[in-house]
């Protein structure tokens, strides 16, 4: 009780992190398996979560699940298809909505905006987005390296490895699960030593890292 009494003054509407991965959804007009593309949200907070996914374009895309709940340190799937695959389309951005709220309110604590777009063809993607994007999520998963220097005795190397998932990023999945496990700065738990208690911000990295290293799982 003293814990939620403590914990409320931070839960101010808006101001919620959301982690919601990836951030882009990029659909191929020649690719069927491309139609189909999932958003994992993420809670790393001590408490469930209520989501609700809005969409600038709901006529072009069916949202499997648009409303639901995500237990505490836990994850949900949100599967997104699109059902208007035309060239009028190609080109437009789109913009999905992710707005969770804890169970017992109705105010939106925050939300997070994720871009969907229609390409012709995987084949005709320039380079040179495709490289700017890759080089800025190399640049956030080194940007986080310092937080598991300090939980786990591994490092990240700086070459994405082909042919399906390092050993290394399996690794490293399960230290940022390990550390969602973790009791909370604050919390009173005896079993284990105080200095691997985490602070929020410590889960809120692992949870970010996590969904990283989950989506080059997924593209592997």
């Amino acid at each position: 009780m003293q814990q939620q009494q403590h914990r409320q003054p931070e839960l101010v509407e808006g101001s919620l992190p959301v982690f919601v991965f990836p951030t882009e959804l990029i659909f191929y007009a020649d690719e069927q398996t491309s139609h189909k593309q999932v958003l994992t949200l993420y809670n790393p907070y001590e408490f469930a979560l209520k989501f609700k996914v809005l969409c600038t374009a709901p006529n072009k895309y069916t949202v499997v699940d648009a409303t639901g709940a995500v237990k505490p340190q836990c994850c949900v799937d949100i599967v997104i298809r699109h059902r208007d695959v035309r060239a009028c389309h190609y080109g437009v951005y789109d913009k999905f909505r992710l707005q969770v709220s804890e169970q017992s309110q109705r105010k939106a604590l925050g939300h997070k905006e994720v871009t969907a777009t229609l390409r012709p063809s995987a084949s005709q993607e320039p380079p040179s987005p495709r490289s700017q994007d890759e080089e800025r999520r190399l640049k956030e998963q080194l940007a986080v390296s310092e937080f598991f220097e300090q939980t786990a005795s591994c490092h990240t190397e700086s070459r994405p490895v082909a042919g399906g998932p390092s050993l290394l990023t399996v690794l490293l999945g399960l230290v940022c699960m390990a550390a969602l496990m973790l009791p909370t700065l604050g919390e009173q738990e005896f079993t284990v030593p105080v200095y691997l208690h985490l602070s929020i911000n410590k889960k809120l990295v692992a949870a970010y890292v996590l969904g990283l290293l989950t989506m080059v799982i997924l593209r592997t």
